[in-house]
């Protein structure tokens, strides 16, 4: 969306901490033992105590207040009683949800207790790779040069970049245009960011894959060559200098 008034930012503001304080406040209650359910009904209950709704839940009728992805899975999750969290694993917890109309989006990826697994260094890469893009975003700038900098950067670390998956607008729905913020360029793309517009800014960094791929529940997405993947999002304003990161208090930089 485009903010024009106070009210509009106010509003963003909101639902963006709602999201970004239910991420790390997750975030901090994961622990080896617990299923990805239990994890999913805490999250579910910290939006409904700000009177907040589930957007997957909301928008598409996804089986979970939040998408929770473990290990080999790509993105989109489903939240199970019978999966077990253990030592080591990778996890990626993605929040988005509505508040007065108006809708949010962050997710972040880290490991379970100790990193016996060295999933480490494609961690480490997929949050370094949000902020230099974040940091080279501002009205003007085109979409596809932001997507040539994530693919560069990911090749540098020697990964690669999961191609089907993509960052996009968001404000007054879930996804808006943008629809398409790419961790790759398209040359032929030539739409930039504007100006006071929102934005969910999101890596899909791989070690094997390139294309995510739907698996039979509906949901869940696995990279079709194996592997694993991370993602790391935050929900930004564009302005004409660094952009407002509207869900900063994620700490998933931290």
């Amino acid at each position: 969306m485009s903010i024009s008034t106070e009210a509009e930012l106010n509003g963003m503001k909101k639902i963006s901490e709602v999201v970004a304080t239910t991420l790390k406040l997750m975030r901090e209650f994961t622990k080896v033992g617990i299923s990805t359910k239990e994890l999913d009904d805490y999250g579910g209950e910290i939006l409904k105590s700000y009177g907040a709704k589930s957007a997957p839940f909301e928008t598409y009728g996804f089986p979970g207040y939040t998408c929770i992805s473990v290990n080999n899975e790509a993105a989109h999750g489903i939240p199970s009683a019978s999966k077990i969290l253990k030592e080591g694993d990778l996890i990626n917890i993605d929040v988005s949800a509505e508040l007065n109309g108006f809708w949010a989006d962050n997710g972040g990826s880290f490991i379970i207790g100790k990193d016996i697994n060295n999933h480490q260094p494609l961690v480490d890469a997929s949050k370094a790779i949000l902020q230099k893009a974040i940091n080279q975003i501002k009205g003007g700038v085109k979409i596809a040069d932001i997507g040539y900098l994530m693919e560069t950067e990911a090749k540098k670390s020697g990964f690669k970049v999961i191609r089907n998956l993509a960052g996009h607008g968001v404000g007054r729905s879930l996804h808006e245009k943008p629809e398409n913020i790419l961790n790759y360029r398209i040359k032929s793309n030539r739409e930039r960011f504007k100006k006071n517009t929102t934005v969910a800014i999101e890596t899909f960094i791989a070690t094997k894959s390139t294309i995510a791929v739907e698996q039979k529940d509906g949901w869940t997405l696995i990279g079709n060559k194996g592997g694993y993947v991370t993602q790391h999002e935050h929900t930004i304003m564009v302005t004409d200098g660094l952009p407002l990161i509207l869900t900063a208090a994620n700490e998933i930089w931290n």
